[in-house]
C-alpha cells in the first residue's frame, strides 16, 4: 500500500514538473521535426559546397570542354562558381517573398510540408547533375534550395513562436539556430574524404537532402496547426482550443486562449497587413527598425570572413594540410555547443544579455584577432592565439546573435503584422548575405587582415543600438511587448481605443466577457 502511494505521489510530482517546465511531447516533436526538415537544411547547404569545390570545378571544366571542344576560361569558371554559391541567397530572397502568399492559404504547418517539394526537387537536380553531364542542373538546384531556405527561415520561427507558451518561447525558438549549426556541422562531417567528399561520391552530398525532407513529411502531419493561425485567420476557435490542449498537454487552456484574444484586442483588425503598411505604421516603427538592425548585423558581423581565414591560420599554427579539414570540423562542433548553451539559458538570462553580450564579445575578439594576424610571424605562439580568437568569435555568435534575431521577429509583432515582418526580416537577411559574398573579396583585398576592424565596428554598433532600444521580451505576451515599445514609438498603444471601437463597449471598467463572446464580437465587426 505504501509503495503504491509513493508511486502515485511520484507520478503527480512528475506531472507537476512537466506542467511547470512547459515542455510537452507534442512541442518537442514539433520543434525537432520542423527544424530537421527546415533550418537543418539551410545550415547544411551553407557548408556542403565547401568540401567538393575542386571536384565540382573539374566537372564544370569537363562539361564545357565536351560541349565546346576547348577548356573553360579561368574567368568563366570563376563566374560559374560564384553564381553557383551566390544563387542560393537569391533563391532565399525569392522564397522569403513567397511566404505571405503561401502562408495565407496553407497556414504554418502545411507551408512547411509543401516546402519539402522544393527540397526534394533541388536534391534530385543536384545529385543527377554529374550523371546527366549538365552543370546547369546544379545551379538551378542551388536556386531552388535557396527558395526552400527562404521559406523555412520565415515560417519555422513563426510556427514555433505561435505554438509555444511564453515561458519557454525563447528556448523553443532557439531550436531553429541549433539545427542550423547541426546542419553546418553535418555538411562539414559528410564532406570528409573518408565519407562523401571524394570525386566519385560528391553528388551524394546533395542527395542526402532528401532524408530530412522525408522525415518532416511523415512526422509533421500528425501535429496540430498553429493555434493563433486557426483562431485569428481561420476563425476556428474549437480547432485552436484543441491545438492548445495538444501542445500544452492540459485540458484547461482558457488562460492561454484569453491571452491570444487579448492580442487581438490590441490590433485594429486581424486582416494581414502588407509590407508597405507595416513600414508606414507608426505603432511598429521601432520594432521594424530593431528587426532590420539585428538581421543586418546577423549577416554582416563577419562570421563568413572567419571561414575565409580559417585554413591559412591553422596552417600558420603548424597543423599539417591533411589534418586541417578535421580541425576545421571543430568549428562546427563549437557552433552547435554554443547554440545549445544559448537554448538552455535564454529563459534565465533573457534575450538582451545574450544579444548584446554576443556582439560585444565578437567586437573584442575581432580586435584581438586583427592584432594576432598582423603579428603572427613575430612569435610561434601567436597563431595559436588566433585559433582561440576564431573559436571564441564563433561561440560568441552562436550563443546569441546566431539565433535570437529569428525569435525577436516573431515576438516583436502581433498576429496581423507577423507575416509581413518576417518578409522584411528575411529580405534584409538574404540581401545582406548576398552583399557579404559580393563585397567581402574586395574588402579583404583592400584591407587585408584589417578587414576584421570593419566587422568589429558593425558588431559594436549593433550592441550599442540593442542596449539603448531593445526591451527585454522574456516571459512577456505579445501585447505586453507592444506596450513596451509604445513610448519609444511616441504613440499610444491601440488597445483601449480599438477595443471600444470594435466591440462597441464604452471603457467603463466592466468585466470582460468570456473568450467565446469576445470572439463573437470580433467576428461581427469583421475583425476575425
Amino acid at each position: 500500500m505504501k509503495l503504491s502511494e509513493r508511486n502515485l505521489a511520484d507520478d503527480k510530482d512528475g506531472d507537476l514538473e512537466k506542467k511547470k517546465s512547459g515542455w510537452t511531447s507534442s512541442l518537442i516533436v514539433a520543434s525537432l521535426a520542423g527544424a530537421f526538415g527546415s533550418s537543418f537544411l539551410y545550415g547544411y547547404n551553407l557548408s556542403v559546397v565547401n568540401a567538393p569545390t575542386a571536384y565540382i570545378k573539374a566537372f564544370y571544366n569537363e562539361t564545357w570542354e565536351r560541349r565546346y571542344g576547348q577548356p573553360i576560361h579561368p574567368d568563366t569558371l570563376t563566374l560559374l562558381w560564384s553564381v553557383t554559391v551566390s544563387i542560393f541567397a537569391i533563391g532565399g530572397l525569392a522564397g522569403t517573398l513567397m511566404v505571405k502568399l503561401i502562408g495565407k492559404f496553407l497556414g504554418r504547418k502545411h507551408t512547411l510540408l509543401a516546402n519539402n517539394v522544393f527540397a526534394i526537387s533541388a536534391a534530385l537536380l543536384m545529385a543527377c547533375a554529374l550523371p546527366a553531364g549538365a552543370f546547369e542542373m546544379l545551379i538551378v538546384g542551388r536556386f531552388i534550395m535557396g527558395i526552400d531556405g527562404g521559406v523555412a527561415l520565415s515560417v519555422l520561427p513563426m510556427y514555433l513562436g505561435e505554438i509555444s507558451p511564453k515561458e519557454i518561447r525563447g528556448s523553443l525558438g532557439q531550436v531553429t539556430a541549433i539545427f542550423i549549426c547541426i546542419g553546418v556541422f553535418t555538411g562539414q562531417l559528410l564532406g570528409l574524404p573518408e565519407l562523401l567528399g571524394k570525386e566519385s561520391t560528391w553528388p551524394y552530398l546533395f542527395a542526402v537532402i532528401v532524408i530530412p525532407a522525408m522525415v518532416q513529411l511523415v512526422s509533421l502531419p500528425f501535429l496540430p496547426e498553429s493555434p493563433r493561425y486557426l483562431l485569428f485567420e481561420k476563425h476556428d476557435q474549437v480547432g485552436a482550443e484543441k491545438a492548445l490542449q495538444r501542445f500544452l498537454g492540459k485540458e484547461d487552456v482558457s488562460r492561454e486562449l484569453e491571452e491570444a484574444l487579448a492580442e487581438g484586442r490590441t490590433q485594429r483588425g486581424i486582416r494581414l497587413v502588407s509590407v508597405w503598411e507595416l513600414l508606414r505604421s507608426p505603432f511598429v516603427r521601432w520594432q521594424v527598425l530593431t528587426v532590420v538592425v539585428t538581421m543586418a548585423c546577423y549577416q554582416l558581423c563577419g562570421l563568413n570572413a572567419i571561414w575565409f581565414y580559417t585554413n591559412s591560420i591553422f596552417g600558420k599554427a603548424g597543423i599539417p594540410p591533411g589534418n586541417i579539414p578535421y580541425i576545421t570540423l571543430s568549428t562546427g562542433g563549437i557552433e552547435t555547443l554554443a547554440a545549445i548553451f544559448s537554448g538552455l539559458v535564454i529563459e534565465r538570462l533573457g534575450r538582451r544579455p545574450l544579444l548584446i553580450g554576443g556582439f560585444g564579445l565578437m567586437t573584442l575578439f575581432f580586435g584581438i584577432l586583427t592584432a594576432t594576424l598582423t603579428l603572427q610571424d613575430r612569435a610561434s605562439w601567436i597563431p595559436y592565439l588566433s585559433i582561440f580568437c576564431i573559436l571564441a568569435i564563433i561561440a560568441s555568435f552562436c550563443s546569441g546573435p546566431g539565433g535570437i534575431p529569428f525569435i525577436l521577429t516573431g515576438e516583436l509583432f502581433q498576429q496581423a503584422q507577423r507575416p509581413a515582418a518576417f518578409i522584411v526580416a528575411g529580405t534584409v537577411n538574404w540581401l545582406s548575405n548576398f552583399a557579404v559574398g559580393l563585397l567581402f573579396p574586395f574588402i579583404q583585398k583592400g584591407l587585408g587582415t584589417y578587414c576584421f576592424l570593419v566587422f568589429a565596428a558593425i558588431c559594436s554598433a549593433g550592441a550599442l543600438y540593442l542596449y539603448f532600444v531593445l526591451p527585454e521580451t522574456k516571459n512577456r505576451t505579445h501585447a505586453e511587448i507592444t506596450q513596451a515599445f509604445a513610448r519609444r514609438n511616441k504613440v499610444h498603444a491601440p488597445e483601449e481605443k480599438v477595443d471600444a471601437a470594435v466591440t462597441g463597449d464604452e471603457p467603463s471598467g466592466r468585466p470582460d466577457a468570456g473568450p467565446s463572446s469576445t470572439l463573437d464580437k470580433y467576428a461581427k465587426n469583421g475583425i476575425v
